[in-house]
């Protein structure tokens, strides 16, 4: 898709040097994943409690085992299904976190929005922190007293809506034209 968007740019009346992926939970996997094989030149990334470390041994996986929301043996399922057993948890195509330093130093700059009673917590923060450690411009933002999902309540939970115009200004900022 990102490949074709680039393709497509003119048709589409976009600049093909600006363009960002992006997602929540396993679309903000998915969006890493891109950011890291760059089909074509990728300008910013904006990851949402992504999943980022398919391996599930972070705290915030024992903390918040539970939920609420979304819980880790919730996540057990879906990797599983994902995976198929065909896919070790080390391949950075899934667990974008196992990716080396070089790899992680051409990645795009980034946002990274977590939740703190979220089991994907942990990893979409030392994720972050390894593009920063990797040179890669990064913002790592935590929403303390959110759950995994919490943007898309935007429009009944106050901090949806403030996380949906920090990643807009972000993305602003990121895709704005070079004079």
């Amino acid at each position: 898709a990102t490949a074709w968007a680039a393709a497509n740019a003119e048709s589409l009346g976009v600049d093909a040097t600006r363009i960002a992926v992006g997602g929540d939970s396993a679309g903000g996997n998915l969006a890493a994943v891109v950011a890291q094989l760059q089909p074509v030149p990728i300008a910013f990334q904006v990851l949402i409690y992504p999943v980022t470390d398919c391996r599930m041994s972070s705290e915030s996986y024992i903390e918040n085992a539970a939920g609420p929301f979304l819980r880790a043996v919730d996540m057990d399922a879906f990797i599983n299904i994902y995976l198929d057993g065909k896919t070790s948890t080390n391949d950075p195509r899934v667990s974008p976190i196992c990716a080396d330093s070089a790899v992680l130093a051409s990645c795009p700059p980034a946002i990274v929005i977590t939740a703190e009673h979220d089991p994907l917590r942990d990893e979409g923060e030392e994720y972050g922190r390894a593009l920063l450690a990797a040179g890669v411009p990064t913002s790592i933002v935590r929403y303390f007293g959110m759950i995994h999902g919490f943007v898309g309540m935007a429009p009944w939970i106050d901090d949806g809506k403030h996380a949906i115009t920090h990643v807009s200004t972000a993305l602003s900022m990121a895709l704005a034209p070079r004079s």
